[in-house]
């Protein structure tokens, strides 16, 4: 059986996409890459990431970078990274995608020459359906960052769970695949037990609304 990694950024795609290989794949960690001790998109803490490492069983594996992270710098410690993967015998990185062709050529990109394969499992599948399914088969995910050029700023702290589905303007993609927001997953297939995060106060920080987020219960990390 192939050994894989997941892209993991600790949002609901990915977990989605865990979900769907775990069953023919042996999943063998996750890669993050962060800043500052956060996820540089979403400023979720390394201390969460690891309660969710935790809870699905994986160990988790960071990257991290520098900021500002010029592009040949950010190549540079991630090629690392992935050597290191390969040569720990792992055949594929999962990443999970939706639909934008310019970040699957780019992240295929970065795969040529180490030995990787890339595989987006729910790639092309329509959003507005998947993002329903996701709901149907028990993942659970609160908004942690929002684009407020692209979408409601206040939804930031919300659950992303179907009342939120309903009240998103027609023209924000359901899974935030275009970055209008992005989220944190507390349970979900796959998961030993539920996460309890608390979001705190809203803030603006760089042109972004964020939520700070903390766990309540024990942890690791």
């Amino acid at each position: 059986m192939a050994s894989a990694f997941v892209s993991w950024s600790c949002g609901k795609d990915g977990a989605l996409a865990l979900h769907e290989v775990r069953s023919h794949l042996e999943v063998s960690g996750l890669l993050t890459t962060v800043t500052d001790g956060v996820v540089a998109m979403s400023r979720v803490p390394v201390a969460c990431l690891h309660a969710q490492a935790d809870a699905l069983r994986l160990p988790l594996q960071t990257v991290e970078l520098p900021w500002p992270c010029p592009n040949e710098t950010y190549e540079a410690l991630t090629g690392r990274a992935l050597a290191d993967l390969r040569a720990d015998g792992v055949d594929e990185l999962i990443y999970g995608d939706l639909f934008l062709a310019d970040i699957r050529a780019y992240r295929e990109r970065a795969l040529d020459g180490t030995g990787l394969a890339a595989r987006f499992p729910l790639w092309g599948r329509p959003t507005a359906a998947l993002a329903h399914e996701m709901l149907a088969a028990g993942l659970r995910a609160v908004v942690v960052c929002v684009d407020p050029s692209q979408a409601p700023p206040e939804i930031v702290g919300r659950v992303w769970d179907h009342e939120l589905l309903r009240d998103l303007p027609q023209d924000v993609d359901p899974c935030g695949e275009n970055g209008e927001f992005h989220t944190f997953v507390t349970d979900g297939p796959g998961f030993a037990h539920p996460l309890d995060a608390a979001a705190g106060e809203p803030y603006d920080r760089d042109g972004f609304r964020y939520v700070p987020l903390a766990l309540r219960g024990p942890s690791t990390g």
